[in-house]
């Protein structure tokens, strides 16, 4: 699930501007883990997320050694190779073979980077990581609650088409939640 919250509209004017080439993609490694603490211990950036904040860093080294290997790719989100987010891409085909042209994108920012344009960034290298690491992939998706409309301009931004809502599609933190689906298809211009 695209798990950026909050996202505003507008830059403040009044803070350094940051210069987008800067943003990268690499593996997360157990020396980002100071910097893994500080997005994933920030109770704003989980709101819409399955996970709770951490509360200590053998969460964060659970989650650099156990957790990030799961996905079927997992970056860091860098800004001057310092880990400011996370980016996800989960495959289905194990457990479905219907979809195993697809997956599911997913990322988080450490609030202090919200409204800067890194996210969309991020997402536009990692579609064209996804169709480019794994060329039998024809859809990328991202599942965004309908609250959480920084995240939704976010995927519009780097060309994501809005397919629509699932009404009561998933229970996260006690609520069933209403999300809007979103995908890419290979064949869109999508970077």
């Amino acid at each position: 699930m695209a798990e950026n919250t909050d996202i505003s509209s507008k830059p403040n004017t009044k803070e350094e501007k940051i210069d987008l080439t800067q943003i990268s993609l690499r593996p997360l490694h157990l020396s980002d883990l100071d910097d893994l603490m500080i997005w994933t211990t920030d109770e704003k950036v989980p709101k819409f997320c399955t996970w709770e904040p951490y509360t200590c860093k053998e969460d964060g080294i659970n989650f650099i050694e156990n957790t990030a290997s799961k996905f079927l790719w997992c970056k860091a989100i860098c800004f001057k190779d310092q880990a400011i987010g996370c980016i996800s891409l989960t495959s289905y085909s194990e457990h479905d073979r219907c979809r195993n042209k697809s997956v599911e994108l997913g990322y988080v920012l450490g609030s202090k980077y919200w409204g800067k344009g890194i996210v969309t960034q991020a997402v536009r290298l990692a579609v064209k990581a996804a169709f480019t690491e794994f060329p039998y992939l024809e859809r990328v998706e991202a599942l965004v609650d309908v609250e959480n409309v920084g995240s939704q301009r976010v995927l519009e931004k780097a060309g994501f088409q809005r397919e629509g809502v699932l009404r009561k599609y998933l229970f996260i933190k006690e609520k069933t939640r209403d999300i809007v689906m979103f995908s890419v298809i290979l064949t869109d211009p999508h970077v």
